[in-house]
């Protein structure tokens, strides 16, 4: 499993020490940003993350970098600090995604419980995203016909109806359903309903 990594964005030199040190101390690798630009212009790397981000930052604010963040597909789970806390702002930072908004002075165990939070759902995207990329996998090895009798099969349609849907035997058909649960690596028609509305959600961003 790869290591995770908390990004900090705060203007505030010693408070990204102070929180560098405390993520530090429970294991956790800090990567530290002076403002929302400076973090949008960085490359993360492919592992678990999360961002605590401060609300007032020089230049873009925090909500600001919530927004492009979004805009730009990058679904980085969000605690949100402030020490001028308001409930519009508190309200629009959860509208928008965030994990937590917590108020300084904070407790720091409040913000590591938020932050473990924001790395559980992290990893949840990730998994997400791989098992997805799997299904898709699967679902190219499929040929034309096999696509068509995946969708009848979901639909609850048994194999004469299929036949006579495809205007096939049914023994063909039977063959081909075959091959689908083969290739689709499933158990049961539920693993292939399963599998086909995963497919059909929506994916979720990086």
């Amino acid at each position: 499993m790869k290591q995770a990594v908390v990004y900090v964005v705060d203007d505030d030199e010693s408070v990204c020490r102070a929180l560098s040190r405390l993520l530090r101390s429970v294991g956790l690798e800090a990567q530290t940003f002076p403002s929302a630009r400076a973090f949008l212009d960085y490359t993360p790397t492919d592992r678990p993350a999360c961002l605590v981000l401060d609300v007032r930052l020089p230049g873009p604010s925090g909500l600001d970098l919530q927004a492009a963040l979004s805009r730009a597909g990058r679904d980085v789970p969000i605690v949100f600090l402030s020490g001028h806390g308001s409930v519009p702002t508190s309200v629009r930072a959860m509208k928008g995604g965030a994990v937590d908004f917590l108020e300084k002075p904070f407790n720091e165990q409040d913000l590591l419980d938020s932050v473990q939070h924001a790395l559980q759902r992290s990893r949840a995207q990730r998994a997400d995203r791989a098992e997805r990329a799997d299904l898709e996998r699967r679902l190219e090895t499929l040929t034309p016909r096999e696509r068509e009798v995946l969708t009848l099969v979901v639909a609850g349609m048994l194999n004469k109806q299929i036949a006579d849907q495809l205007g096939s035997a049914e023994k063909t058909v039977k063959v081909h359903r075959g091959r689908v649960m083969d290739k689709m690596e499933a158990d049961s028609v539920a693993d292939l309903v399963r599998m086909t509305e995963k497919l059909a959600a929506p994916p979720t961003r990086r």
